[in-house]
């Protein structure tokens, strides 16, 4: 309990000492994560030390506005996947949300991919990043980080 009462921002943690990020999902990531420079630094800095950088559903809005050492997006061409707009759209929510997640990530180069059907778990790994279209994929998701951790 005292974990949590003393939690500490993303700036106060060494990178160095994680094996991997695993942003998980919610709507209300769609605020708190993509400009989190605390996040953004933590997700350079595991990524491109080889590590492992995981998201599961609305969780890949926290690597939208990540970039890499180079300037590049992180995302940029690598394959992956979250919360569809279909299954927003299906769920009803399209209209009460900030903005269309998947849309974004295709804008900023990234190789979208998503499940023939909606609401179905759905894992795209490339590379060390790992990323799950929606709740039904955090199992799947998790097991896939947890097979690749030393």
């Amino acid at each position: 309990m005292s974990l949590l009462e003393e939690t500490l921002s993303p700036e106060q943690l060494n990178p160095a000492d994680y094996d991997a990020i695993y942003f998980t999902g919610g709507h209300a990531v769609m605020y708190d994560f993509p400009d989190s420079a605390g996040l953004q630094r933590l997700t350079r800095d595991i990524f491109e030390s080889g590590r492992l950088v995981a998201s599961v559903c609305h969780g890949y809005c926290g690597l939208l506005n990540t970039t890499l050492t180079d300037g590049s997006y992180l995302i940029a061409g690598r394959k992956m996947t979250g919360f569809s707009w279909r299954e927003e759209k299906l769920a009803r929510v399209d209209k009460l949300i900030p903005y269309n997640a998947e849309q974004v990530a295709k804008d900023r180069g990234a190789k979208y991919r998503r499940a023939m059907l909606p609401f179905v778990s759905h894992v795209v790994v490339d590379g060390n990043l790992i990323t799950g279209q929606n709740p039904g994929s955090a199992k799947a998701t998790a097991e896939a980080v947890a097979a690749r951790l030393p």
